[in-house]
């Protein structure tokens, strides 16, 4: 049985994330309340795995995640990419008359903007989590709350579906990192076998220091699927450079990496994996 570590609670997203990945195979979670505490719980235990979601398609990369896995020290083995579909539950004996107040996450709220025109009498409520929202009205018996969650979320914590799909976009979707301690990533995928790499560095400000790495993509045929900078603190104007490859030849790929590396500084491979479409 693998233990994985994810944000949030039984119903999550993370916890969708991570049986899919995980698929016919025993999981046991490990449930934290913030990204920070879960990267504390894999610090402490080297079989621990984790499902951290990095980017969603509406909004945008979670960038504070990000420095949580360089400072981590673990090693990306795979992706998982979820449909991301929000419903409205609430307690069995409401009806959506009975609703005074809505609860989720943030982000879900902010995904479920016109539906929640549509409910003008409701006092809107942030949470830490969107099954955590419906978790605690059933545990308080809320009633006339409601919690926009994953339908997945109803039977087990005995809450009524009252609406699907109310998400604003149905092109939603997040991707999540599975992470787990180098020393077992062996165990889990053949680096050899990847097609797909996340690496990070840093830039000097000698000018197209940038370009020339880029160049140097291009030329072994890497494809560059994604670049995301964040500043170094305490280094004004100097960033990090978080970048995700694909390719189709694990050899030209690692000849491309020896190729930047006298351009840059601070590199570090985050996971060699196969990407998941």
């Amino acid at each position: 049985m693998k233990k994985v570590a994810i944000q949030g609670i039984r119903g999550s997203f993370h916890d969708i994330a991570a049986h899919i990945f995980f698929q016919g195979e025993d999981i046991e979670l490990l449930c934290c309340d913030t990204f920070e505490q879960l990267f504390s719980e894999t610090a402490k235990d080297s079989n621990l795995y984790a499902a951290v979601a990095i980017e969603n398609t509406i909004a945008g990369s979670l960038l504070h995640n990000y420095e949580l896995l360089r400072d981590s020290g673990m090693t990306i083995i795979g992706e998982q990419k979820i449909h991301i579909e929000h419903s409205l539950l609430c307690l069995p004996e409401d009806e959506e008359s009975d609703i005074v107040e809505i609860n989720s996450h943030p982000v879900a709220l902010m995904q479920c903007r016109n539906f929640l025109k549509g409910m003008p009498q409701c006092k809107i409520v942030e949470a830490d989590d969107t099954a955590g929202s419906a978790e605690m009205i059933k545990r308080l018996n809320l009633r006339g709350h409601a919690a926009i969650c994953s339908k997945e979320v109803a039977p087990i914590y005995g809450m009524k579906v009252l609406h699907e799909a109310i998400e604003d976009n149905k092109h939603n979707f997040t991707r999540f990192l599975i992470l787990c301690d180098p020393w077992n990533a062996d165990k889990m995928r053949q680096a050899s076998a990847s097609n797909k790499s996340s690496i990070v560095f840093s830039v000097s400000h000698e000018c197209g220091q940038l370009s020339q790495v880029l160049s140097i993509f291009s030329f072994y045929h890497i494809n560059m699927t994604k670049i995301q900078s964040l500043p170094i603190i305490g280094h004004e104007w100097e960033y990090l450079f978080y970048v995700d490859l694909t390719y189709t030849d694990y050899t030209r790929y690692k000849q491309s990496i020896e190729a930047i590396r006298p351009l840059t500084n601070q590199l570090k491979i985050l996971g060699e994996y196969e990407s998941c479409h």
